[in-house]
């Protein structure tokens, strides 16, 4: 790995077939081979949604996406492969999710694994009701408060 002034991290939105398949490989590691979700919960609605790639000096690194619910804006998946944690890869998706949803986006909203809840602390997001379990992990609702 590069040493932190040449790590360059870049997020693009994917929507290309070739980026695609790198987020639903990157998410394939890291949420049904490192943590143990089932599959058949990970690939869901994968149509209706905006898929980005996180790249570190042009290799993937992580990968999120956000869709519009009956609720309000849903940001969702966000994973990041293990040996490029801890480089901000994370608060860089974060970023680039929250920075491209609509204007009219006025209800932000996440499922947040608890690990990850200090990460959005840092972009304004709150925990709402108690903590609950989804896909075996231990998780909280929070919501953007701007």
């Amino acid at each position: 790995m590069p040493t932190p002034e040449k790590r360059k991290i870049q997020v693009n939105k994917a929507t290309e077939q070739t980026d695609l398949d790198y987020v639903f490989a990157i998410r394939r590691e890291v949420f049904v081979g490192e943590q143990n979700c089932p599959p058949e919960l990970e690939w869901e609605f994968e149509d209706e949604s905006t898929h980005f790639l996180a790249t570190i000096n042009g290799e993937p690194a992580g990968a999120a996406r956000w869709r519009k619910t009956d609720k309000g804006y849903k940001l969702e998946r966000f994973a990041v492969l293990s040996k490029f944690r801890g480089y901000g890869v994370g608060q860089a998706l974060v970023q680039a999710v929250l920075d491209d949803l609509p204007t009219d986006a006025d209800y932000v909203y996440l499922h947040g694994q608890i690990q990850a809840v200090p990460l959005y602390d840092k972009f304004g997001f709150e925990k709402v009701g108690d903590e609950f379990e989804e896909a075996g992990i231990r998780h909280y609702k929070m919501v953007l408060k701007r």
